[in-house]
């Protein structure tokens, strides 16, 4: 005779295994379906024009200004992928051999966002259109008009950066003044270290502030000699 307990140990797996096989069934029916009505559509790729004339302020540690270099460069349609291939290939000039402004190679950009001025405009979020603050009011974002560009540069590029005044702030206006050279409707720009504010870019200037992109140090213009 099979003892009590043996008995409803043997009932307890049984319906274990019961319900188990009832939610595999059930999952398997479940994802089946949701695998048929899911959109399939391919995502967009983004569309680069032909190779068009740009310019790049490039830095140059030795007499501390920026000249606006035109390369010809194939870059996305969309605004704001435009702005970080822009980026990127800048901070991709100065990694090589012949830079003024050496800096490391490497990834720099993870992205890079435009967003409407003024904050608290019909264009922005309905957070923006919120009633102002008397610090709203202050704020120059409020007042601005254009567009923000928001940098978001990765920590591990940030990281390997030059200490020193010099060589931060010409980094810090190159990219504002390449994006501002291209990008006309770009009149302010915000950076942010793997989507965080970062009190300085390497230890020596203030980089959690708005910059303005009319604010620059350059030389006339040269056309470069070499892509």
């Amino acid at each position: 005779m099979i003892p009590r307990y043996q008995r409803i140990l043997f009932i307890v797996l049984l319906s274990a295994s019961v319900f188990m096989a009832i939610f595999l069934v059930y999952m398997h029916r479940k994802n089946f379906a949701d695998v048929k009505n899911a959109d399939h559509t391919p995502l967009e790729a983004p569309v680069y024009s032909a190779s068009e004339q740009v310019t790049l302020d490039l830095a140059d540690d030795s007499d501390f200004t920026l000249t606006p270099t035109v390369r010809s460069i194939a870059l996305p349609q969309n605004a704001a992928v435009r702005a970080r291939a822009l980026v990127e290939h800048l901070l991709a000039e100065y990694s090589l051999p012949r830079s003024n402004h050496p800096l490391d190679g490497g990834i720099a950009v993870d992205d890079v966002f435009l967003v409407p001025l003024p904050l608290g405009s019909s264009t922005g979020s309905s957070l923006q259109r919120a009633p102002l603050t008397k610090d709203a009011q202050a704020d120059p974002l409020t007042q601005a008009t254009g567009e923000l560009a928001v940098v978001n540069l990765r920590s591990s590029w940030v990281d390997g950066h030059p200490a020193g005044i010099t060589s931060e702030t010409l980094t810090i206006q190159s990219i504002v003044g390449t994006l501002r050279a291209n990008l006309p409707d770009i009149t302010k720009v915000k950076f942010l270290v793997d989507g965080k504010p970062r009190d300085t870019l390497a230890g020596s200037v203030e980089f959690d502030r708005i910059f303005d992109a009319d604010t620059s140090i350059t030389a006339p213009v040269q056309t470069a000699t070499h892509d």
